[in-house]
């Protein structure tokens, strides 16, 4: 068995004031709680960091996501205003036969007529031939007979011609008007 060693003057005095045999006991919940608060910072630490970079990661993606999509949107704008352009607009207009229009006319309330309307010029010769507009066939469905079904072509529609004798004096164009001009367009 091992002894203390006696202690004298100021040292004894010191150790009469403390419990002998408590120091130890108290010391290990103390110890342990430090332990406990550093381990759960580190984690803490740990975890909030992971978070961090995921975050940034996810930041970068939708960065470059946003980046992609407005070029993509200037991209279409550039489109947009290329055939939003006058030139654009004429050639396009010429390539579905659509000729420039005369002079108009304008129609008051009154009933009378404003101008002199104008022909459109037919120049054959610069219009390319008149197209039908596109029409898009539906999908064909598989069928499980190999009987075509017969098709009826559509019949033409025949419109009623007016005569002026069937149109009231009213709505007849003045005198002032040939009658073969183009149709007026309401006043603007």
């Amino acid at each position: 068995m091992s002894r203390k060693p006696e202690l004298r003057g100021r040292a004894a005095r010191l150790a009469r004031l403390l419990p002998a045999g408590a120091g130890t006991a108290a010391r290990t919940p103390f110890v342990l709680l430090v332990v406990l608060l550093l381990g759960g910072g580190l984690i803490g630490l740990l975890v909030l960091n992971s978070a961090l970079s995921a975050g940034s990661f996810q930041l970068d993606d939708l960065q470059m996501d946003t980046k992609s999509l407005t070029d993509e949107e200037q991209a279409l704008q550039r489109d947009v205003d290329a055939y939003a352009a006058p030139d654009a607009l004429q050639r396009r207009a010429r390539e579905l036969g659509m000729v420039p229009g005369g002079d108009p006319a304008f129609l008051n309330p009154d009933g009378t007529v404003k101008g002199v309307p104008g022909a459109a010029e037919q120049s054959s010769a610069r219009n390319p031939a008149v197209r039908p507009p596109e029409v898009l066939a539906p999908a064909p469905s598989p069928s499980p007979s190999p009987t075509p079904t017969p098709t009826v072509p559509p019949t033409p529609t025949v419109l009623p011609t007016l005569t002026p004798s069937t149109v009231p004096a009213s709505a007849q164009p003045s005198a002032a008007i040939p009658s073969a001009q183009t149709p007026t367009t309401p006043g603007r």
